[in-house]
């Protein structure tokens, strides 16, 4: 992934969202963008404020589902994966960027699947542990919640964006192909050079935007971007099954992003970083050199045994990404390098050695591939001094310059302040007003809400803030709860499937939401169990009402309470879905 040419100075403390009104993006040259709210500001503005804090009183109730039919389904079917007691904290986003390492900028709880990281392949979240109840191994994952009762500057946010080149961010392909055929190779290495030179060219488009945010520039740059990288992926894995092998499934490294990672370069203060202790990090790692880039052309024979292989690399660095997250605490200094890192190493010579044998059996063998098996821990757990800066960490892609999450707040810049763990967090299937409900395909991927509504405009964004015994009206804005009622996150995902693809180019156009009126699913799409997600907070009255907790956010956003989102992949086996799917057909409520 391509990142900043600012590399970030020491964290520090993250701005007091009671700070800065529309016009502080406006002065520095932000196009600001104009939605229909629910009881906000009409402005998707990026900048947190004291009227982004609201009554839930206020709030007009609007919650109106559709009334069922006689052919839809009632049924519902929870799920208890817990509150993430085990602590699996990350800033990766493996559905809407996948494949890269810290692309969220901020922390996200996670629910389900114990080793699903940015870089988890289907079979690894298989094969993974969860925290759900049932077994359901599916990952479910938000952007945490803090309090943070510091102050700052009314014109931080402005003097980072003034500053800031915001730049393309795109997953890479090299690194997730599958074996290349020798007679592939030449083709499949021009086509990713393209691939690099498409990238280049956006990036070179997006200096027009030199210090403000520009949607319509934006999503015209990405969308022409979209398209071709569409086109040219398509060609590499149509390329890749013509000599022989399969077709490699590419579509989920379609779409890129605009960043704004030049805005950290500006948000650090040396101070902050002083105070904190490290200690609890972040989900911690396994970084390991990639394998996939680095063979040559493979010959036909040696390309079953070799795509198995790879695949076997692949789950051994999820089975000791798990284990990072389970033993936590456990042992001394040398627990990680002896107990995890130590035998995955000797695990890796041995694959690679097979991978070597299987090409050099019919073609010159690959030399050095045993230099490949070493891999590190990012951020383990008192690898780091008190008051150390966080440094950028390598990847086999290349140096990232965004720092880890570091000390017991597991605090990123612009995000800190103690995370509030949910109080409870409520997973149901629900049905469908008009219709019966069909099993959604294991490892479908879906989300809800959008992180960037400031930077790529509000059209999918989704008002999601509520308080408990308020189930008839969603704020856009933070909600000011009664006594006794608690703050809730309420996300409610796509209900429709296309009935043919578990993901798509913009990570969207696979699933839809059922009509808002009708119920029904749009023309071509079947109804499938529609996810809901309630998370619930015990927040202090005197926080809510001092407007002291946010979410955390991309930079650009501020803590905009717009850019809620949720994510999440079906790991769910195929009959535990179809039981999912009876129950709801028959009216039941089950567990």
């Amino acid at each position: 992934m391509k990142r900043s040419k600012y590399r970030p100075s020491p964290l520090e403390s993250r701005p007091a969202r009671i700070a800065m009104a529309a016009a502080v993006l406006v002065a520095a040259g932000a196009l600001v963008v104009t939605f229909v709210s629910s009881g906000g500001k009409g402005t998707a503005d990026a900048a947190t404020s004291p009227d982004q804090f609201v009554p839930i009183q206020k709030v007009r109730p609007g919650v109106r589902p559709p009334k069922p039919s006689a052919a839809g389904s009632t049924g519902r079917f929870t799920v208890d994966c817990g509150t993430n007691g085990i602590g699996k904290f990350s800033p990766d986003n493996p559905v809407a960027q996948p494949g890269i390492k810290n692309g969220a900028e901020h922390v996200h709880d996670f629910v389900g699947n114990r080793a699903i990281t940015a870089n988890s392949s289907n079979a690894d979240l298989d094969a993974s542990g969860t925290t759900c109840r049932n077994g359901d191994k599916s990952s479910y994952f938000w952007p945490v919640v803090r309090i943070d009762k510091t102050v700052r500057g009314n014109n931080r946010i402005q003097q980072a964006l003034a500053q800031t080149q915001p730049m393309i961010a795109c997953p890479s392909v090299r690194d997730r192909l599958p074996a290349v055929p020798v007679s592939a190779r030449n083709t499949v290495d021009r086509l990713l050079n393209d691939l690099d030179r498409l990238e280049a060219d956006a990036d070179k488009r997006m200096a027009a935007s030199y210090g403000r945010i520009d949607p319509t520039l934006n999503n015209q740059i990405l969308g022409t971007l979209r398209v071709r990288r569409a086109t040219l992926i398509k060609d590499i894995s149509a390329t890749i099954a013509d000599a022989g092998d399969n077709r490699p499934g590419l579509v989920s490294l379609v779409d890129c992003d605009v960043s704004y990672d030049g805005m950290h370069a500006s948000m650090h203060s040396a101070a902050h970083t002083a105070s904190i202790t490290a200690g609890q990090v972040a989900n911690p790692q396994v970084q390991c050199p990639t394998v996939r880039d680095k063979l040559p052309g493979v010959p036909d024979r040696a390309l079953s045994e070799v795509n198995r292989n790879l695949d076997e690399l692949d789950r051994q660095i999820s089975e000791a990404d798990e284990r990072l997250v389970t033993t936590r605490g456990q042992g001394g200094p040398a627990f990680i390098d002896n107990a995890i890192l130590g035998p995955l190493r000797a695990k890796r010579v041995a694959v690679l050695d097979r991978i070597a044998t299987a090409i050099g059996r019919q073609a010159a063998r690959p030399r050095d591939l045993e230099g490949l098996a070493a891999c590190t821990v990012n951020q383990a757990p008192g690898d780091r001094a008190a008051g150390t800066p966080p440094t950028s960490s390598s990847t086999p892609a290349g140096p990232a310059v965004l720092p880890e999450p570091q000390g017991p707040n597991l605090e990123l810049p612009g995000n800190t302040g103690g995370i509030v763990r949910p109080a409870k967090v409520l997973i149901e299937y629900r049905g469908n007003a008009t219709s019966k409900v069909v099993p959604m395909p294991k490892f479908l991927r879906a989300l809800t809400g959008d992180a960037k509504p400031t930077s790529r405009g509000p059209a999918n964004a989704r008002a999601a803030w509520t308080c408990s015994g308020f189930a008839d009206r969603l704020s856009d804005r933070y909600p000011i709860c009664p006594a006794g009622s608690r703050v809730q996150r309420v996300h409610d995902f796509p209900g429709c499937w296309d009935g043919r693809n578990i993901d798509s180019d913009n990570h969207r156009k696979h699933v839809a939401f059922a009509d808002k009126v009708t119920g029904a699913c749009p023309q071509g799409f079947r109804a499938i169990p529609q996810l809901r997600i309630t998370i619930s907070y015990d927040l202090p009255r005197d926080v809510q009402l001092k407007g002291q907790y946010a979410l955390d956010s991309f930079p650009e956003e501020n803590h905009n309470p717009f850019s809620d989102h949720d994510d999440f992949i079906n790991v769910n086996s195929v009959r535990t879905m179809q039981r999912i799917a009876a129950c709801i057909n028959r009216g039941k409520n089950c567990s």
